[in-house]
C-alpha cells in the first residue's frame, strides 16, 4: 500500500467540484490562476485555497512569471489514480468471474 500513499491526498483534492473542474480545464493545457478562476463566482483568495490543495496533492504544478502564476497538470499524479483503479477493476472482474463459474457449476449439477 506504500505505493499508493499519496492516493488519499489525490482523492481529497478531487472530492471538490471546483477542483475537478480545474483539473479538467488543465487537461486542455496550462493556464493562469486568473484564467482558471474566471468561471467561478468566488473570490480570488478562496480560489487560491483550491489551487494550493491541488498543488499540495501533486495534481498540479505552479510557477510564477512576473505577476502571473501559471498552472500545469501533473499527469504522472493522475497515473497513480489510474493504476489504483486498474487494480480495483481487475480484482472485481476476478470476483465476478468466480461468481459466474460458481453459478454455472451449480446449474450443471
Amino acid at each position: 500500500m506504500a505505493k499508493y500513499g499519496a492516493l488519499d491526498d489525490i482523492f481529497v483534492a478531487l472530492a471538490d467540484p471546483t477542483r475537478r473542474a480545474v483539473v479538467r480545464r488543465l487537461g486542455e493545457g496550462s493556464a493562469s490562476v486568473g484564467e482558471l478562476a474566471q468561471p467561478f463566482e468566488i473570490t480570488l483568495p478562496s480560489f487560491m485555497k483550491h489551487v494550493r490543495t491541488l498543488e499540495s496533492s501533486g495534481l498540479i504544478r505552479t510557477r510564477k512569471t512576473g505577476r502571473v502564476r501559471m498552472c500545469t497538470l501533473n499527469q504522472d499524479r493522475l497515473a497513480v489514480v489510474d493504476d489504483w483503479l486498474t487494480e480495483q477493476r481487475r480484482a472485481w472482474e476476478q470476483r465476478t468471474d468466480r461468481l459466474e463459474q460458481f453459478v454455472t457449476h451449480q446449474e450443471d449439477q
